[in-house]
């Protein structure tokens, strides 16, 4: 089976991994620390505050940011239910809006009449790497007093108008889970230039207590604490930092082998009429996923024909409103309706070869074929 994800890991991983066992301190703390400056390094952040999952760093950036029930936050229905579930965990409402057919973004003209006097962000997610309209959406910050907490799981190493998306803006939350760009097995970080921000989330990821990272980074425990603050256990272990340590130092050739792999999609499949590709810049983003669109009618038939001939396919993603938990009583999104009985996602990671590349657009193109 041609595998839809797959994680580049081996032996420089375990070498990281062993640095942790040789110490013998397994949770948070010196490789947390070393991962975290890496990051904050790569990206120039001014903050980076790392977490075990990406779920965690919007939803703890959210609680820092005083949101909780009674207020709103605006955020594409074309997500991950991770996004929609960060936001409910406040006890804040997620409210669902558009995203543009060509490239799948949040849909701003629709996201800007969504507003209300509830709404106290906007949460844009970088699909599949590709980031939003983000000198607009952070025009809203001033224009309608709203905070930008960006979903920015699909795009470590992207670039948006020169800069790399998490070294501006508000807040910017990466995931780093087994099938991202890179992977520390399980993990995700805070990128923010607000201060005040990250000290609190640095706070709030370790249950609360103050000051508790100061000694974790240098492996050791705080006995004498005072606990000012609602706090989260959502701190990253060593292990799991050393593996993003590793990963991190591969970052560019990643990046690399996955936009070849997207451009010879797009050279293959533009020419079909009845197969749909995204509108991306592969020159300026770290691609997470390729997405085509099939008609719906036809969906799942062709899923069939490319799993009959071991290629794995996948959606991402079925659209939030359409679950019993986030559904609204006289919501109407016809695209984010349409998108989600037409996307498919095909195998795209690092370690696919040329021969499995070439097997997936021989299999796409003869079911076109066969159906034109």
């Amino acid at each position: 089976m041609i595998k839809l994800a797959k994680a580049a890991i081996g032996p420089d991983e375990m070498a990281q991994i062993q640095r942790v066992f040789d110490v013998g301190w397994l949770g948070m703390g010196v490789q947390t620390l070393e991962f975290e400056t890496a990051v904050k390094e790569y990206l120039g952040a001014g903050h980076v505050i790392a977490v075990n999952t990406g779920t965690s760093a919007l939803h703890l950036s959210l609680a820092c940011l005083g949101i909780g029930p009674g207020d709103e936050v605006i955020v594409p229905s074309l997500t991950y239910v991770a996004s929609f579930q960060a936001i409910a965990m406040t006890g804040a409402t997620p409210v669902s809006c558009e995203s543009d057919p060509e490239t799948l973004l949040i849909d701003l003209d629709d996201a800007e009449k969504r507003l209300s006097p509830r709404t106290k962000a906007v949460m844009p997610v970088h699909y599949a790497g590709q980031p939003c309209d983000m000198r607009r959406l952070l025009s809203w910050r001033e224009k309608y007093g709203l905070r930008v907490v960006e979903d920015a799981a699909h795009a470590f190493g992207s670039f948006y108008g020169g800069a790399k998306v998490g070294s501006f803006g508000d807040v910017t939350c990466f995931s780093f889970d087994s099938i991202k760009i890179i992977t520390c097995g399980e993990g995700g970080v805070i990128a923010t230039n607000d201060a005040e921000l990250a000290d609190a989330a640095r706070n709030a990821r370790l249950l609360g207590v103050d000051r508790e990272s100061e000694f974790r980074y240098k492996n050791e425990r705080k006995w004498f604490y005072d606990v000012p603050c609602q706090g989260y256990r959502y701190h990253l272990s060593n292990i799991n930092a050393a593996i993003g340590l590793a990963q991190l130092a591969k970052l560019g050739e990643f990046i690399e082998r996955r936009r070849e792999i997207c451009l010879h999609y797009d050279r293959a499949f533009q020419p079909l009429e009845r197969i749909r590709t995204i509108k991306v810049d592969y020159s300026t983003i770290s691609p997470f996923a390729y997405i085509i669109r099939v008609e719906s009618d036809l969906r799942d038939e062709f899923m069939n024909w490319m799993k009959a001939r071991q290629i794995e396919t996948g959606i991402h993603y079925l659209p939030n409103h359409w679950h019993s938990m986030f559904r609204r009583e006289g919501e109407s999104l016809p695209v984010a309706d349409r998108l989600g009985r037409e996307i498919v996602t095909l195998p795209l990671h690092s370690r696919l070869t040329n021969d499995e590349v070439d097997a997936v657009i021989e299999a796409v193109t003869n079911f076109h074929n066969e159906i034109d």
